[in-house]
């Protein structure tokens, strides 16, 4: 994976900044959407193919990146990536990363002290890792004035309360140790449940099925709509079939009508959907018909 550039658009009143910590091949296509079957990504080879698919090699293409807004004077932090010199085994895109993040959320004229809010949508490596820093052997906040948004179900589950995870997965402890503890530490952390209205334009809604507590942040601004929808959506595939969940979801029912009643919701209104991987555009303009998704239009400019 090699870094980007970042990327702007403005929806109403809100500036939406991309900022891509590594962006690459990721996974053999069918080992992240095992259920998507070969023809699927033949068939849209086309439009797939080299941004979100690598037909020769058969890998997907995502990327690893965070959002940036800019909302009535604050700024507001969607995800934060996989961070630095993290202990991942078994993860060897995650482990011990090293790369230069904070550099490129300063060219997005982001300066650590000056972020509001961190919206962690849910609780897994690559949307936490950023939340913190090292600081002299000590895991501790990096972004110093913000409160951190965090699923309280994400919370209790991936937390020593839930054992980690129960268990199951080393990681999960790992990624809670040195991600998340911190920030309760420092008394920055807002769990919510439900719903949670940051201002007048942005609200998060629960969204759960690929953890328990994944969310959506959904954005609404003059006439502009957007929902972003984390890990709902790991490839342009699973808008065409919305049955297929990636392998990292952990409830597969439960994410599969979470994934179909928010494409649908962003088709009857018009809202722009922005996953958190995409490897290419990172937004896209969604269309129903007959019960069938469809992508109507890439965002251009992120």
């Amino acid at each position: 994976m090699t870094n980007e550039n970042t990327q702007s658009i403005v929806l109403g009143d809100v500036e939406i900044t991309r900022v891509v910590e590594a962006r690459g091949p990721f996974a053999a296509a069918r080992d992240l959407v095992p259920q998507s079957g070969a023809e699927l990504w033949k068939e849209n080879e086309e439009w797939l193919a080299p941004d979100h698919w690598r037909p020769d090699a058969d890998q997907a293409v995502l990327a690893l990146q965070t959002w940036v807004l800019r909302s009535g004077g604050r700024t507001v932090l969607v995800d934060t990536g996989v961070g630095n010199g993290r202990e991942r085994p078994g993860s060897p895109l995650f482990h011990q990363r090293q790369g230069d993040f904070m550099a490129d959320l300063a060219a997005a004229g982001v300066r650590p002290e000056e972020v509001d809010v961190v919206v962690n949508t849910h609780l897994h490596a690559d949307h936490v890792g950023w939340n913190t820093l090292d600081a002299d052997g000590e895991w501790v906040p990096a972004f110093p004035n913000a409160r951190y948004l965090i699923p309280a179900a994400d919370d209790a589950h991936f937390g020593p309360r839930g054992g980690y995870g129960g268990g199951a997965r080393e990681i999960d402890r790992l990624v809670y140790e040195d991600s998340v503890a911190p920030v309760h530490r420092s008394g920055q952390a807002v769990l919510w449940e439900d719903s949670h209205r940051i201002d007048d334009r942005l609200t998060l809604e629960a969204a759960p099925g690929h953890t328990p507590g994944s969310s959506v942040l959904r954005l609404e601004s003059g006439t502009d709509r957007a929902v972003f929808v984390g890990d709902m959506l790991h490839s342009p595939v699973q808008v065409l079939r919305p049955s297929c969940n990636s392998c990292f979801c952990m409830d597969a029912a439960q994410a599969a009508r979470t994934r179909r009643r928010t494409l649908g919701r962003a088709a009857e209104r018009g809202e722009l959907v922005v996953p958190a991987h995409f490897g290419g555009s990172g937004a896209f303009e969604v269309r129903e018909e007959g019960g069938r998704f469809t992508i109507g239009g890439w965002a251009s400019g992120i």
